[in-house]
C-alpha cells in the first residue's frame, strides 16, 4: 500500500469513541462518516469526510474534494449536503437533522472537526437549527452545537 493512501483497517487509525452525549442516530454518523474516509483517504486529496441525516431519517455522505487550484476545491460538507439535496424533489425543503465530520490526524486517528466558516454558512443556510457535532478547543470534547450558533449574528437571507 502506498502511503498516500491509507486503509485504516490496516494501518491502525484509531476510531474516535462515541462521546456519551451522542446518541445512536449520531453514533451511526460518527461510525459512516469514519468508514468513509478510511476507504477513500488520499493525503493532500481526500483528506475529511461528512455523515449528516435528513428529518426523514436518511444518511447521506460526501468526501473533500481538493482540486489543483484550491479555488475548485470542495468541502466534504458541501458534497453530503448537495447529495442529500439530490435526493429529494425540488419543491422539498432539504431538512437536515445532524452533521458529523472527521478527519485523520497526523497521530494515526481520527478527530472529529468542526465545518469551515463557508460551511458552516451553507449548513445553517438550508437547516438552521441542524446538530453539528464539533470538537471543542479547550476540553477536547466531541459536543453538539446548533448549525446557527456556529454563526453569531448571521444574516439571514430570504430565498
Amino acid at each position: 500500500m502506498s502511503a498516500a493512501h491509507l486503509d485504516t483497517a490496516s494501518a491502525g487509525v484509531t476510531p474516535v469513541a462515541v462521546p456519551t452525549a451522542m446518541d445512536d442516530d449520531a453514533a451511526e454518523l460518527l461510525r459512516m462518516a469514519q468508514e468513509l474516509l478510511g476507504r477513500v483517504w488520499r493525503d493532500g486529496r481526500h483528506e475529511v469526510a461528512t455523515a449528516l441525516r435528513t428529518a426523514d431519517g436518511a444518511v447521506h455522505t460526501g468526501v473533500h474534494v481538493e482540486g489543483s487550484c484550491r479555488r475548485s476545491s470542495i468541502c466534504a460538507e458541501g458534497v453530503a449536503l448537495g447529495t442529500a439535496r439530490g435526493a429529494y424533489p425540488g419543491e422539498r425543503p432539504l431538512e437536515v437533522t445532524s452533521v458529523v465530520s472527521v478527519q485523520i490526524k497526523p497521530a494515526g486517528q481520527f478527530r472529529v472537526i468542526a465545518p469551515c466558516g463557508v460551511c458552516r454558512e451553507l449548513i445553517s443556510d438550508y437547516s438552521p437549527d441542524a446538530t453539528v457535532w464539533i470538537t471543542t478547543v479547550e476540553e477536547n470534547e466531541v459536543v453538539p452545537v446548533r448549525a446557527l450558533d456556529l454563526l453569531p449574528d448571521k444574516s439571514r437571507r430570504a430565498w
